[in-house]
């Protein structure tokens, strides 16, 4: 039977695992975060391969509403749905097994790159490293267009929300489109399809406390008078509770948090993001060079928990109530509307910074378009990708 003993209730029964449970999650994404290149979508790819027809921990209908529940919460909705099928094979110590498993590999090497930075004397290499990242936002931009504007009302939204972050370049800007867009949602969006109902339960005491705890990370900071290091943990935290659509599009919260205020610069934050194309695992792991690059080591781990906390604790919040929310009127119109608003704020970062601290001349948008036609109509490999414009980029005059 798919799934074998891993139907029960979370809340009850979740520490009381057998370690072999435990060490088999652990040691699967492991593997997989060694593995899955190609951002979110592929990573689902990936997690049904290996967890659904290969190892039959669970059959397709509860797989699609696992994906449905993350692709409705905001954070890094690969990472969330790891740590869901953590969760159902071996109880809360399985969740944790997943998210560090698929997490742990990308995030040594991030900060490894982000200590490793200041030594590194080749200019050009990192600056292909910026242009492949021009086209890889330019292709996620393309893809989520295509899947979250399919109407005019909705890529009107996209287009407003663009034009108010360029303007109001600031969390405010950012955060007033997402808002907007989801009443406009609410009020003129159809309804849209719901997802299917979810057999992964969670306590109602479990839900309450990782909710409250969501909530006092993310408003605590708006009243205190925070040092250095806590505002940055504090952006961080923010960036990661309030993105939707995966890891490319915390790149603006990110940088408003960070790059705006001084803590590291445009260059520093580029040349971590063109790096983090060649690796596999979650995008999010981004933050972990972050914060090596701002505070060594121990700030790359902080802000690796940071970025990911708030994701998790919402997943947990959500699930015992999941089947209420999915039931109101109009919550999945206004998730469309802010899906498109997501589109929006994505294009914007593309414009600036991305392109505008990569782009210096015509052989630079003639090596970004060919990796983007490598990665939307050969299908290359994105590592690929950054490994041979970076190589490019050094090798020509």
């Amino acid at each position: 039977m798919a799934g074998g003993r891993a139907g029960g209730r979370l809340g009850d029964r979740a520490l009381g695992e057998p370690l072999n449970d435990v060490r088999e999650v652990f040691f699967t994404f492991l593997r997989l975060g060694l593995t899955s290149f190609g951002g979110p979508v592929a990573h689902l790819g990936y997690f049904h391969s290996e967890c659904v027809a290969r190892r039959r921990w669970l059959d397709e209908k509860t797989f699609g509403d696992i994906v449905a529940l993350c692709q409705f919460l905001p954070g890094p909705a690969s990472s969330q749905v790891g740590v869901c099928l953590g969760l159902r094979r071996a109880g809360y110590w399985g969740a944790l097994a997943a998210w560090t498993g698929f997490t742990a590999p990308s995030a040594a090497l991030m900060i490894g790159f982000g200590l490793g930075l200041n030594l590194l004397d080749s200019r050009p290499f990192l600056h292909g490293l910026k242009i492949v990242a021009v086209a890889v936002v330019a292709q996620a931009v393309w893809a989520m267009a295509r899947q979250f504007c399919p109407d005019f009302l909705r890529l009107a939204l996209a287009l407003a929300s663009a034009t108010l972050a360029l303007a109001l370049p600031d969390a405010p800007g950012q955060i007033g489109a997402l808002v907007a867009a989801a009443a406009i949602g609410w009020a003129a969006l159809p309804p849209q399809a719901a997802p299917a109902a979810l057999d992964i339960f969670v306590g109602r005491r479990v839900g309450f406390l990782a909710g409250a705890v969501y909530l006092l990370l993310l408003l605590s900071p708006l009243a205190l008078n925070l040092p250095a290091g806590g505002e940055k943990l504090a952006a961080i935290y923010r960036a990661g509770a309030l993105v939707f659509g995966g890891g490319h599009v915390v790149l603006p919260l990110l940088r408003e948090g960070l790059v705006v205020p001084g803590f590291i610069d445009d260059s520093a934050f580029i040349d971590g993001y063109g790096a983090a194309q060649a690796l596999p695992g979650p995008l999010f792991a981004f933050a972990a060079y972050l914060g090596a690059v701002m505070d060594g080591f121990g700030g790359g781990l902080l802000a690796l928990a940071a970025i990911y906390l708030p994701g998790v604790l919402l997943l947990f919040a959500v699930l015992p109530f999941w089947a209420q929310v999915r039931a109101l009127p109009g919550a999945s119109a206004a998730l469309a509307g802010v899906n498109a608003a997501v589109v929006g704020l994505l294009f914007a970062t593309f414009c600036a910074p991305i392109w505008t601290s990569a782009i210096f001349s015509l052989r630079d948008a003639l090596l970004a378009a060919c990796a983007f036609a490598l990665l939307v109509f050969a299908k290359a490999p994105p590592w690929l990708v950054v490994l041979l414009g970076a190589l490019m980029a050094q090798a020509l005059p």
